[in-house]
């Protein structure tokens, strides 16, 4: 392999690393100007994919049928408007958010219709951008084609390979960039990326080498004829939508291990595109007459498919947070088969390699909407994990030996290899169990957006999403309500609820005769609010009750209406990915439209203070600089803090004083779990316990208030890494979990 392709893989590498990135930072910008929903999230990956598969596809039929130039300057070009969408897809966005307001002030919008006009923005924005990316592959192909290098016959997966490494260096190392440079300034540095990018292969292009062999490329060996069949097109298909469809799978099984922050997805992702780039280096390194897809190895993708299951089965001593790793065969195996099958059909053609590589990224759309919206609320994750092996199990049937062109065998095949690895496969699901079923009594339910499962009785009652513990029956979510109510200096009249949860805030809000608006992102949780309480159905019925599903962020910026006091209650633990929206400068400036005057904003904030101090001295930046008063509470239960904000000033008023502005109810209610016996004593306990906004911020000074662009609360990892007494916290948990002692 000569010097000069060795660059191409170079290219690749770096270009790889750029589209994770831009599709990390893409996706969560237009999380801020639309929602944090499923189906806002499916909008983003599905747009982002199709222009892959369009640009691979577009760019192939043009090599093929009308370019002139040389094909490393057409490269060189797309990397130059790849850099370029950097700066422009946040503008873009931007702009699309203000012309759905501007449109939505004039005449009103149905939230279906507002979906639907911001997936036409977000594919109207993000399509063309990608496209140049999906285009990458077949200019780089022909330029490889062009200099008739022998690594011309199999170049797709040559640069396959190094796209996927850099993917996998693009899954770590942006959140390093973000914790350090916000959003923006990450996107900056990938526009500097591919700028180096399509300048280096605009100058490699002048070489007269590379003018010369493109001058006499007609003289290049001609790949061997497409196969007739359609066969390999199918498998393409399948491997795509298979491993997107078992993504999905994945989240929900390793969160309860993994956690809900970024570096959690960042883990999957990281070893899912790790143990690709595996699978296709073993291929490149096996002889031809290995390089062929059997029926056997059909069914090892089947059974790798549903692996996770016993790994993750509740029974097994795994230590929970490794059982990740079973991810590897099943990641292996397609990295494996999905460049091989590509270079058999292409055999270097960049028309055909760009067919086969938008089929396969088509499957990769069609994965997470089949899988998130249809298989995983109807049969949960081990029925759907089966459906994707079927498939797969169907075809080690049919086929013997997979090669180029890649039909299923005239001949019989030898079955028993096949039929012993599947039948292992369907053990396997018949016979593991799901997380929640360790747990009794329980009530689980599913939807598209996650699992959530309610246990416990009496007190113990627990709330879990995808395994994670959301809220428990405490007195604490009563005095979210309780205390910005009764600190009002007039009587309320209604008040907002963002993240319902148990719905404990809901209830003890409808104690005071108001009307309560609750707003849940996740349909399940609000379908297991009588297994909390006993009186839910009856509240429900209610007419001062409204219980709405939505992205909370998202239906206070599309309301009208003006609130006495809103609540928030982010979802634990405070660094979630995305929670940040819910605790920024401009998530406050949206809140501050919607309080009436004299109006409190109360956010929950559910650690100590000396637990990472740069997290809730952001909070309280980001507060002190959005209200003119806050004040901050230990709560009932002296851990957590109620922070409460106001453009009016809160009054200090004594316990007394907030005990007597409560209704005969409300006074009921504050006290229903203790651990005071009357109103005025559980608000003492509160009141004794203030904080000063000053001594919050004290603990970090230099650390900026928290904004949608620097997410202080969810990049945490370099900042904890330099704090010794945190490392060694962590460390001492470690070994706990693990059963060592030290003496």
């Amino acid at each position: 392999m000569g010097d000069l392709v060795r660059w191409y893989f170079g290219f690749f590498l770096v270009s790889g690393f750029c589209s994770i990135l831009y599709e990390l930072v893409w996706l969560r910008l237009a999380m801020a100007q639309f929602a944090v929903t499923t189906a806002l999230v499916s909008i983003v990956l599905s747009a982002f994919m199709i222009g892959l598969g369009l640009g691979s596809f577009v760019a192939g039929r043009y090599v093929r049928k009308a370019h002139r130039l040389p094909s490393l300057r057409l490269y060189a070009l797309v990397e130059l408007l790849i850099g370029a969408s950097a700066l422009a897809v946040p503008r873009e966005l931007v702009f699309g958010r203000a012309f759905l307001e501007r449109l939505d002030a004039g005449h009103p919008l149905s939230l279906s219709l507002y979906y639907i006009l911001a997936g036409l923005w977000i594919g109207i924005t993000l399509v063309p951008w990608c496209a140049c990316m999906g285009a990458t592959f077949p200019f780089a192909m022909a330029a490889i084609q062009e200099r008739r290098s022998a690594e011309s016959p199999r170049s797709f997966s040559y640069l396959y390979l190094a796209n996927v490494l850099g993917a996998m260096a693009g899954a770590a190392i942006p959140l390093l960039l973000i914790e350090k440079r916000g959003f923006h300034g990450t996107l900056h540095v990938g526009a500097a990326l591919n700028l180096c990018l399509a300048t280096s292969a605009f100058l490699l292009s002048l070489r007269p080498g590379e003018v010369a062999n493109r001058e006499t490329a007609s003289s290049a060996p001609q790949p061997r004829p497409a196969p007739t069949s359609r066969w390999p097109y199918y498998v393409l298909f399948g491997t795509g939508l298979t491993s997107m469809a078992a993504e999905v799978v994945w989240i929900r099984l390793f969160t309860p291990g993994l956690g809900t922050m970024v570096y959690a997805f960042a883990t999957i992702l990281g070893l899912y595109l790790g143990a690709t780039y595996l699978g296709s280096q073993f291929y490149r390194r096996l002889k031809p007459a290995q390089q062929n897809a059997s029926g056997l190895l059909f069914a090892l993708l089947a059974l790798s498919a549903v692996l996770p299951l016993l790994i993750c089965d509740p029974r097994l001593p795994f230590i929970y947070y490794l059982r990740v790793l079973s991810i590897v065969p099943f990641s292996f195996i397609v990295g494996w088969i999905t460049p091989m099958v590509v270079d058999g059909v292409a055999q270097g053609d960049p028309d055909r390699a760009g067919v086969g590589y938008a089929i396969n990224i088509a499957g990769c759309v069609f994965g997470p909407l089949v899988s998130g919206f249809v298989l995983l609320p109807l049969l949960g994750e081990r029925y759907t994990l089966l459906a994707c092996a079927l498939p797969w199990i169907v075809v080690s049937f049919r086929t013997r030996s997979a090669t180029t062109p890649l039909a299923p065998d005239t001949q019989a095949p030898s079955i028993w290899k096949p039929a012993l690895v599947s039948f292992i496969s369907l053990v396997l699901v018949v016979a593991t169990n799901d997380y929640e079923t360790r747990f009794s009594p329980r009530e689980v339910r599913r939807d598209s957006t996650a699992t959530v499962t309610a246990l416990g009785s009496g007190r113990g009652k627990l709330l879990l999403v995808n395994g994670i513990g959301m809220t428990g029956l405490t007195p604490i979510t009563k005095m979210m309500a309780h205390l910005p109510l009764a600190f009002l200096q007039s009587p309320p009249q209604n008040a907002l609820i963002i993240c319902f949860g148990m719905g404990t805030t809901h209830r003890s809000m409808l104690s005071w005769g108001i009307s309560s608006t609750a707003v849940e992102l996740v349909p399940s949780v609000v379908s297991v609010f009588p297994y909390f309480h006993a009186d839910a159905e009856q509240l429900e019925q209610s007419p001062r009750s409204h219980i709405v599903v939505n992205d909370g962020r998202f239906y206070l910026e599309r309301s009208p209406a003006l609130y006495d006091v809103i609540v928030l209650d982010p979802p634990p633990p405070v660094e979630a990915a995305a929670s940040s929206l819910l605790y920024s400068k401009e998530f406050y400036a949206i809140a501050r439209q919607h309080l009436r005057p004299g109006g409190i904003l109360q956010q929950w904030y559910p650690v100590a203070v000396d637990y990472d101090p740069a997290i809730p001295a952001s909070v309280a930046k980001s507060l002190k600089q959005s209200f003119r008063y806050v004040r901050a509470f230990r709560s009932v239960e002296s851990w957590g803090f109620h922070f409460l904000a106001s453009d009016a000033p809160i009054p200090s008023y004594s316990a007394a004083t907030l005990a007597s502005h409560l209704p005969p109810a409300a006074a009921i209610d504050i006290v229903e779990w203790g651990p005071a016996t009357d109103a005025e004593e559980q608000f003492a306990r509160v009141l004794k316990q203030e904080v000063s906004l000053d001594e919050i911020i004290a603990r970090a000074p230099n650390v900026p208030a928290l904004q949608d662009d620097r997410p202080i609360n969810e990049y945490f990892l370099l900042r904890r890494l330099e704090d010794r007494k945190y490392r060694q916290t962590k460390w001492k948990n470690l070994l706990a979990r693990v059963g060592w002692k030290p003496s």
